[in-house]
């Protein structure tokens, strides 16, 4: 499988390297430190309580939850706007403001979305390409972050790949400071996690549109009970 996805890699400039390691590092300001995706309601309650069930967790979502859903909208993202289609382009970008289980999640890509947007558009229009055109009706980040991606000449399999990773690191985050592990275990499941990033970037190649969608009902409901959570330090 990994073969598969090296065979169908192209060279990248030093230049599209760089935005791409900027995009999808901590620093870059799209707010995602403020986010657990629900990890906080699953560890109030015990669901997450060490590194086997964060590690578990982790996976799930990316192979079947929200990483799986922005996969996918990455990756129509990037091929219109190959395809110079913003037609295509809006319409990926709908479905990835549509398809979240919980006003919380739908907040967490949107308000990512919008941040990426205006970083991308404050620091990285001259000499480099304009953002892509869909801050008027709402940004979802997985959309945007394809389309910046096609724009800096970076591959899909390569942009997929540091999205979902950026993606599992912020997680792992979100439980290094939840307490549930440390750092040692933290980076640990990062490494346990390369497989599990790269198949889902190969599932996201090769899947049909017509399979977009998710199935991770643990993880919703996690989100749904973090809406109305008393004591909170993340925004989902």
């Amino acid at each position: 499988m990994l073969a598969a996805i090296r065979a169908t890699r192209t060279a990248m400039s030093t230049e599209g390297l760089y935005r791409l390691l900027a995009w999808a590092s901590p620093v870059f300001p799209t707010g995602a430190f403020s986010y657990s995706h629900g990890l906080e309601a699953a560890a109030e309650d015990g669901s997450v309580h060490d590194r086997a069930t964060l590690q578990a967790w982790i996976a799930a979502v990316v192979r079947r939850g929200s990483g799986r859903i922005d996969a996918d909208i990455l990756r129509d993202a990037w091929r219109a706007a190959t395809a110079g289609d913003e037609a295509m382009l809006a319409e990926a970008n709908r479905r990835g403001r549509a398809y979240r289980a919980t006003a919380e999640l739908a907040l967490e890509s949107g308000q990512q979305g919008a941040a990426f947007l205006a970083a991308y558009g404050a620091t990285w229009t001259d000499p480099h390409p304009n953002p892509p055109p869909l801050a008027g009706e709402g940004a979802c980040h997985a959309a945007v972050f394809g389309a910046a991606a096609w724009r800096a000449g970076v591959a899909l399999d390569d942009a997929l790949t540091a999205y979902l990773h950026a993606f599992a690191a912020n997680l792992m985050s979100a439980g290094l400071r939840l307490g549930i592990v440390g750092q040692t275990d933290g980076q640990r499941i990062l490494s346990a996690l390369e497989p599990v990033v790269s198949a889902a970037v190969a599932a996201s190649l090769a899947r049909d549109v017509p399979d977009f969608g998710s199935a991770t009902f643990a993880a919703d409901l996690a989100s749904v009970m973090h809406e109305t959570q008393y004591s909170r330090l993340f925004r989902s």
